[in-house]
């Protein structure tokens, strides 16, 4: 059995789906701060508990003993956040994931795909980044996940746990059948506000930075659709349960877009026009984030399926079916 905390948010949700769709045995484990518990089909296993409450772990693994492997999806990932209340990421990326890792080890789960981040490396010095980029994370929702990526090279050592960290670059799109999607309160992510321009709700999309040293000017991002990382998940699953090496992987297209690039096609894929306000750069935002998964592509055997225009379409779809609108 799989258990995924965090499994009522946005990718965890998408990977709870995809899991199922394979017949596997899945326990979500979520507060609902963030996620939606619509999100998780009724017939799945569900368990309304926090990370930083260690009972509540302990009865997770309690009440469902054949648990094998843990994904985690359950961290706070805004960089702008991150850099106005750095304490709320170091006690929950941190603190509360290191609860996890110890009740894990105490009921003997030592399998653990973990969501990490391209945050990681900062500022690129090369394009695309592959795995062996210097980590020097330039916000605390990086640091965070670099330190848990430590934390758990030294629990291998010492305890014997086996990882997968997962370093995402942008996520994006919605579910193909568009049954759940991108849906955050408050939101900040750019698809999804470009989108509530389309349809209306939203008057202008604010462009943060347009003197990056871009070719538009505006920050490039190498966006990978939901789906894929759904199955990227899986595939990392299925490489903990027959080794016992850890692995440190990139999701990416490979592909950037710059700010500009992303309005544009949506603008194309909606129909509708795009207002734009130029505003100043937020801090610990790099020009340019673009990564190499040749390395997962040869291990796991996993290639993404689904391009921008795939993730702006299904976006729209799931857009329009959650927050209203006409096509």
């Amino acid at each position: 059995m799989i258990a995924v905390i965090g499994g009522a948010g946005y990718i965890g949700s998408h990977t709870v789906k995809y899991l199922i769709q394979q017949g596997r045995k899945v326990v979500v484990f979520d507060n609902l701060s963030t996620g939606h518990r619509e999100f998780v089909p009724s017939h799945i296993p569900f368990v309304n508990g926090d990370l930083a409450n260690k009972n509540d772990l302990n009865q997770l693994f309690k009440s469902y003993p054949d648990i094998d492997t843990v994904i985690h999806f359950a961290a706070f990932a805004y960089v702008g956040e991150s850099v106005q209340q750095p304490s709320k990421y170091y006690q929950n990326n941190v603190i509360n994931t290191i609860y996890l890792l110890d009740s894990m080890l105490d009921h003997k789960v030592k399998n653990i795909v973990f969501s990490s981040t391209c945050a990681t490396y900062g500022n690129s010095v090369v394009s695309p980044i592959k795995e062996d980029h210097p980590q020097i994370p330039i916000n605390p929702y990086g640091r965070t996940k670099l330190m848990m990526e430590q934390i758990m090279e030294d629990y291998s050592h010492a305890y014997g746990l086996n990882y997968v960290a997962l370093r995402y670059f942008n996520a994006a799109g919605a579910d193909i059948e568009c049954e759940i999607g991108e849906w955050h309160e408050p939101e900040t992510h750019l698809i999804p506000l470009i989108l509530d321009v389309a349809i209306g709700k939203s008057e202008a999309i604010s462009v943060f930075g347009s003197d990056f040293d871009t070719p538009d000017g505006t920050c490039i991002r190498d966006y990978i659709h939901v789906a894929d990382l759904a199955d990227a998940h899986s595939r990392a699953v299925d490489y903990l349960l027959v080794n016992s090496d850890n692995l440190k992987l990139n999701l990416g297209n490979g592909e950037g877009y710059s700010v500009l690039d992303i309005i544009k096609t949506v603008e194309e894929v909606t129909g509708k026009s795009i207002n734009k306000i130029m505003s100043e750069k937020r801090a610990g935002d790099p020009a340019r984030l673009i990564g190499s998964a040749e390395k997962a592509k040869q291990i796991l055997g996993w290639y993404p399926q689904l391009k921008l225009e795939d993730i702006i379409t299904t976006s729209w779809l799931w857009h329009m079916k959650k927050f209203g609108g006409t096509k």
